[in-house]
């Protein structure tokens, strides 16, 4: 490889589209591929290893989503200046926190952070620095901000992507997989270096650096009231005593799912679940003739799904589930000209000032400020309407300074000027 692989390129400026020479594959890692960790004494010689590293070291991890059940890690490939690559087995070595000692003081560098900072957790393997280059992309207004896109546009390579949604949980994992691995933080300090620039030269490198300890310090997501309302096609059920056979399946299914270590749509397509909600099938033979009950092992399993199915029909109609469910979030938006036509008219006011500011500055609207609070703002406003009151349920609402010095004064005279016209 080239030394071009180890100097940043300066990034164009969004707005522009200037040629760029082809790019160049990244076909392997300079260092090539290494082996993968997965004994104690191994660890402990990369946690040597990358504690006498100096700068930023870039993180990733491969889950088996669609494979397996929940989002653990099955693999965590790091880099940095003068450790190289290493590709940790966290099956094998499931505790991290040594590790994660050694490079207390270390930048760690991820791309798109809040989806793999949850596994990490649980390899107590987290940073006290972040920098997420997919999140430093949007803020810098760039259109493609996939990691594969972003190296190509900023760096001049072209990383191939063609093993993400493999089962990583496969043991031992294929050589071309390896190579994949350590190809996802073979540049990823490089394009830290190259997002940083950008976003210092549009004065928005503040604004990145509140949204990156905002991603570290997210705390984990509470678990959903309900999960099962999640099914996929669950808006097509209507009455509540369906909507219980949704669940009861929904259950039995996770149930299944979690004994197995398997992602529940293999286990039971969603599909399945909602067809068999509107049959309503009498016997077991009627629910294995419903399409995605078929199959050795679903068939099996029918039996356990039909009993279920069967309590949910018992059950009294002070047990059913609420439809539609109860929230303490406002109802969809189409719904409000029909039953709050002033909320509707402060929304008609707010969405169009937040996306004028976010087109101003390059940002996505939703990076700019969240939709769900853009909207709770509309349907239930502060008594007072001044900028230092809005700002303040903001605030409230997870917004950094940032967003609040943004937004809270026009969504202030948005909201007030909704106000005089309803007089």
């Amino acid at each position: 490889m080239t030394d071009r692989a180890l100097e940043p390129t300066a990034a164009p400026a969004p707005s522009q589209a200037p040629a760029v020479p082809e790019p160049l594959p990244l076909l392997s890692p300079r260092d090539g591929v290494p082996d993968v960790i997965g004994t104690a004494e191994g660890l402990a010689a990369v946690v040597a290893r990358f504690k006498a590293g100096g700068g930023a070291v870039a993180v990733d991890a491969e889950r088996a989503s669609g494979f397996r059940y929940g989002q653990r890690a099955y693999l965590v490939q790091l880099r940095r200046e003068g450790a190289g690559t290493a590709l940790v087995d966290p099956i094998t070595c499931p505790d991290l926190s040594a590790l994660a000692e050694a490079l207390a003081d270390a930048e760690w560098v991820l791309h798109a952070a809040s989806q793999d900072l949850p596994c990490l957790r649980e390899l107590n393997f987290t940073p006290k620095s972040l920098f997420d280059t997919e999140l430093g992309g949007r803020l810098a207004g760039y259109p493609r901000v996939g990691l594969g896109p972003m190296i190509e546009d900023l760096l001049g390579y072209h990383l191939e992507k063609g093993h993400s949604a493999d089962d990583w949980s496969t043991r031992p994992l294929p050589e071309p997989w390896l190579k994949y691995a350590a190809l996802d933080v073979e540049l990823l300090v490089d394009l830290r270096h190259a997002v940083h620039d950008e976003l210092e030269q549009q004065g928005k490198l503040d604004w990145a650096l509140q949204e990156f300890e905002a991603v570290r310090t997210a705390p984990s997501p509470e678990p959903r009231a309900e999960p099962w309302r999640r099914t996929s096609g669950v808006h097509r059920v209507r009455k509540a005593r369906n909507l219980a056979v949704v669940r009861a399946l929904w259950e039995r299914r996770d149930e299944l799912a979690r004994r197995r270590d398997m992602a529940p749509g293999r286990v039971l397509p969603d599909s399945a679940i909602i067809e068999a909600a509107a049959r309503l099938p009498k016997t077991i033979h009627e629910l294995r003739a419903v399409p995605g009950f078929t199959g050795r092992t679903r068939s099996a399993d029918a039996v356990s799904y039909f009993a279920a199915l069967e309590a949910a029909l018992a059950l009294p109609d002070r047990d059913l589930p609420h439809h539609p469910p109860r929230t303490d979030a406002p109802p969809p938006a189409k719904s409000w000209e029909r039953s709050d036509p002033e909320a509707a008219a402060r929304l008609a006011a707010a969405r169009p000032a937040v996306t004028a500011i976010a087109d101003e500055h390059h940002v996505p609207t939703e990076n700019l400020l969240l939709p769900d609070l853009v909207r709770r703002l509309c349907w239930a406003p502060p008594a007072d309407l001044d900028d230092d009151t809005v700002a303040h349920f903001l605030r409230t609402g997870g917004a950094r300074p940032w967003q609040i010095d943004l937004t809270a004064h026009v969504l202030g005279a948005a909201l007030r000027r909704a106000a005089a016209h309803a007089v």
